[in-house]
C-alpha cells in the first residue's frame, strides 16, 4: 500500500498508536498539507508518537502485532526458537514490561504450546531478585503471551563478546547471582534446563537475572533421531550429557555442569564444549570429556576458581556439586576471600583443605565468623514482606542453613503434619506485618502434639505488647524483638536447633 502523509496518520490512529488528539497537534505542529512523507514520518518518530518497529509494520501493511491485551508494543528486544520477546507498556498505566509471544509457526502445535505457557506457570512461583518476574500469562488463542519484568541491560552473551573475559571477581560475583537464583528454583522443585549466557539478563545495575526457565525441560530424548529434531541446541546437550551418563532425563545435577560451563567461558573467553551447528555432532559424548582443562586455558586465576569450576563440570555426575546450595556456598567463600586478598594484597591461600561435605574451597577462606553453622539444618520462615524475605534468606543460606519461605501462616503450619516427616528444624514467624496471625500461629504451633518440640522464633516488635504477652514461650520457644540483628536471630537458631527433638525433620 502506497502511503500519503494524511492516510499515514490516519493509520496511527485506526490502529490506535495514535490519539485523534495527538494526530491533530501534529498536523497543526507542521501548519500545512504541503509536507512530504519522509517529513511527517520523522515527525511521528521525533515527538515519539510511533516507533520504528511500528513504523515498519505498517508500511509493509501489517495489522496485527501492535498490541497484546492492554500492551502496545514497541519495539523487539529478542527473538528465539520458540518466542519473541518485545519491550511494550501498559497504555492506561504506562507500566514497561516485556511481553513475550509464542512464534508463529508453533501456535497450532499443542505440545508446543504447552511447554510455553508451562514455563509461566513455573515462573509465576519464582519471585527472586536473581530470576526475571512473569506477572502473567495469556493463553490468547490468536498469539500465547506472557507479561514478564523488563529488565534494563544486555544479556551475559552479549557484554562477553565486547568484554573478552571477566576478572575473577566480577566473575564470581556473576557466578553468586546465577547460583542464588537457581538455589532459590531448586528449593521449589524448579530447574532450569536452558542455562546458557544469553538466559542471563545483566540489569544496568550489575544484577543478573536468570530467564526462560524450562523450556528445554519437554523436548522429547526418547530416541537419537528425536533428540536430532530438538527445537533447542541446548535441550541436545542436555539430552546427550544425561545419556551419556546414565541419569534420568531433568536430573537437576545437569544444570550444575552447565553452571561450570558459564563460569570456564566468562573467566576464559572461551566456550569449554566444542561448537556446532549439526544436532547429530552434539550428542557426541567426547564434547563433554575432551575439554581443555581451565588452568591450561586461563593460567594465573584464584585456585578457588579452578577448584569450582573442575567439581561443576565433572562429568561423573556423583562427583559434581550436588545442588545448587553447594556451589554458592563454594562462590561466596571464594568471593570473600578474593575481596580480602585485594584489601590486604599480603594474604596467601593456605592448605587445601575442605571445609564441609562437598565443598571443595581451602580451609582458610573461611574466617571463624564465616562457619556454616547451620549445614544440614532448615528454617522455615513465615514473612510477607519482600525485602525481609530476602535478607533472611540471604544471611542464613550464607551460614549453611536451608531456606524455605511463606507469607502465609496458615500455609506454613499445614507443611507441619503429623503423618510426615517434619520439613525443618525451626519455624520463624515475624508478627511485625502479621500480628496475631502470627501470634496465633506461634501459640498452635507451640501447643500441637506433633509440633511442640520443634523450636520456633516470633520476631516482635517490642511496642506489640499484646503479642509479648499472648505468647506462650518456652526453652524451646522464644521471642527476639525486632529491629532484627541477625546475630542475634544467628545464635538463637544455634542453640534452639542443637536441642534434640524426637522427630527429625526430612532432608
Amino acid at each position: 500500500m502506497e502511503f500519503t502523509p494524511r492516510s499515514l496518520t490516519q493509520r496511527c490512529i485506526d490502529l490506535e498508536l495514535a490519539t485523534p488528539a495527538q494526530i491533530d497537534r501534529l498536523w497543526g505542529e507542521l501548519r500545512t498539507e504541503q509536507v512530504t512523507f519522509e517529513e511527517v514520518k520523522s515527525h511521528l518518530l521525533r515527538k515519539g508518537i510511533i516507533t520504528n518497529f511500528q513504523l515498519e509494520r505498517m508500511l509493509t501493511g501489517e495489522r496485527l502485532g501492535y498490541f497484546y491485551g492492554p500492551y502496545k508494543v514497541l519495539y523487539m528486544i529478542g527473538a528465539g526458537t520458540f518466542a519473541r520477546v518485545f519491550r511494550a507498556v501498559h497504555r492506561e498505566t504506562g507500566k514497561v514490561v516485556a511481553v513475550k509471544v509464542l512464534r508463529r509457526r508453533h501456535r497450532d502445535q499443542v505440545v508446543q504450546i504447552e511447554q510455553f505457557l508451562r514455563e509461566g506457570r513455573m515462573g509465576l512461583e519464582l519471585r527472586h531478585p536473581n530470576i526475571v518476574t512473569i506477572y502473567d500469562i495469556v493463553n490468547d488463542p490468536r498469539a500465547p503471551y506472557l507479561v514478564m519484568e523488563f529488565v534494563e541491560g544486555e544479556t551475559l552473551r552479549e557484554i562477553l563478546k565486547i568484554r573478552g573475559t571477566f576478572e575473577a571477581i566480577h566473575a564470581l560475583k556473576i557466578m553468586h547471582d546465577i547460583c542464588s537464583g537457581l538455589d532459590f528454583a531448586f528449593q521449589k522443585g524448579i530447574t532450569h534446563r536452558d542455562l546458557k549466557l544469553s538466559n542471563v539478563l545483566v540489569h544496568s545495575s550489575g544484577r543478573c537475572k536468570l530467564v526462560d526457565f524450562g523450556l528445554a525441560a519437554l523436548a522429547d530424548t526418547s530416541s537419537p533421531e528425536a533428540i536430532a529434531d530438538c527445537p533447542s541446541a541446548r535441550a541436545i546437550d542436555y539430552a546427550a550429557l544425561e545419556r551419556g551418563t546414565a541419569v534420568r532425563k531433568g536430573d537437576h545435577r545437569s544444570d550444575i555442569y552447565f553452571v561450570g560451563c558459564m563460569f570456564y567461558h566468562i573467566v576464559s573467553g572461551r566456550a569449554p564444549l566444542v561448537e556446532t551447528r549439526d544436532r547429530l555432532m552434539r550428542l557426541n559424548i567426547t564434547r563433554f570429556v575432551e575439554i581443555p582443562s581451565l588452568h591450561e586455558v586461563t593460567p594465573g586465576l584464584p585456585d578457588t576458581i579452578y577448584a569450582i569450576c573442575h567439581k561443576a563440570m565433572e562429568f561423573n555426575p556423583e562427583k559434581r556439586y550436588q545442588n545448587p546450595g553447594q556451589i554458592l556456598a563454594d562462590v561466596d567463600a571464594a568471593l570473600k576471600k578474593l575481596q580480602r586478598e585485594i584489601d590486604n594484597p599480603g594474604l596467601t591461600d593456605g592448605k587445601q583443605t575442605p571445609t564441609q561435605a562437598g565443598s571443595v574451597v581451602p580451609a582458610d577462606v573461611l574466617e571463624p565468623e564465616d562457619i556454616l553453622e547451620g549445614q544440614g539444618k532448615t528454617v522455615l520462615i513465615v514473612e510477607n514482606r519482600a525485602e525481609l524475605q530476602d535478607l533472611l534468606r540471604e544471611k542464613l543460606k550464607k551460614r549453611g542453613y536451608r531456606v524455605l519461605v511463606y507469607s502465609d501462616p496458615e500455609r506454613a503450619l499445614a507443611k507441619f503434619s503429623p503423618d510426615e516427616s517434619n520439613p525443618a528444624n525451626c519455624l520463624i514467624l515475624s508478627a511485625t506485618n502479621l500480628g496475631n496471625d502470627a501470634l496465633d500461629a506461634f501459640n498452635r504451633f507451640v501447643s500441637d502434639e506433633h509440633t511442640k518440640q520443634i523450636p520456633a522464633i516470633l520476631l516482635v516488635d517490642p511496642k506489640q505488647q499484646h503479642i509479648v504477652r499472648g505468647a506462650n514461650t518456652s526453652d524451646r520457644h522464644v521471642l527476639i524483638p525486632m529491629p532484627l540483628k541477625v546475630r542475634e536471630l544467628r545464635e538463637a537458631l544455634v542453640h534452639l536447633t542443637n536441642k534434640p527433638v524426637d522427630t527429625a525433620p526430612q532432608q
